[in-house]
């Protein structure tokens, strides 16, 4: 569990809206389940209380560490996003989220990639949505009730990889198992090592060492950020 988020714990087939044709990335169903009350809480408190989120780094070292991770990137997500300010803003975000959570960048992209296909604004058949696919339940639950917002890149990456930690914690670790519940299929391989083989695609030597400096603990989170 990454620091960040151990302080907020103490206090298939997918089809994209706007007429896009179903693409061959897997979506799942997170399953609604009961929450105590401090875990919901302490979710809550995760996402930002309903709050756009926003990128506020720790220091200039922080911010620099995932623009050079974006960099080392950018060439390989160019067919997916051709606009280059669109794309270096996703890689961006994507690292910022994940390490906010405590997460690997690669594990969030190699998700986003099984879920979504890096569509934005993915649907799938059973109500997921956007780049993580998180069930519209997740807003009613620990945000601020507006589905539409996960529509919003940087609001969908937040959740998911807000819910991904928290699956994790639940499952003590277990990657394996965490995966499998976050798709809604909990004990079964096939979608772990999907994601576990696009993760491998997205893992460059070079940007991987320098991500190491964006510690997770060390971001800064101001509420509702």
């Amino acid at each position: 569990m990454s620091r960040w988020f151990a302080r907020c714990l103490s206090l298939s087939s997918l089809v994209c809206v706007l007429g896009m044709s179903p693409s061959g990335a897997r979506a799942g169903a997170q399953v609604e389940e009961p929450l105590a009350d401090s875990v919901r809480t302490a979710l809550s408190m995760a996402v930002g209380n309903g709050a756009p989120p926003q990128l506020v780094f720790a220091d200039a070292a922080q911010k620099q560490a995932c623009e050079r991770w974006a960099l080392a990137l950018e060439s390989k997500l160019r067919k997916r996003k051709p606009d280059e300010l669109v794309r270096r803003e996703f890689l961006q975000t994507v690292c910022y989220e994940a390490k906010r959570a405590g997460l690997e960048p690669t594990l969030v992209l190699g998700l986003i990639q099984v879920e979504s296909g890096f569509r934005k604004y993915a649907i799938s058949s059973v109500g997921a949505r956007g780049y993580m696919q998180v069930m519209p339940f997740w807003a009613r639950l620990i945000g601020n009730g507006d589905a539409g917002a996960l529509f919003h890149m940087q609001t969908n990456l937040r959740f998911g990889c807000v819910i991904l930690r928290h699956y994790l914690d639940r499952e003590k670790g277990d990657l394996f198992m965490a995966l499998g519940r976050y798709n809604g299929s909990r004990g079964r391989a096939e979608y772990p090592n999907m994601v576990s083989a696009a993760r491998r695609s997205w893992q460059v030597p070079g940007a991987d060492a320098a991500i190491q400096m964006a510690d997770a603990g060390a971001l800064h989170h101001p509420a509702g950020r």
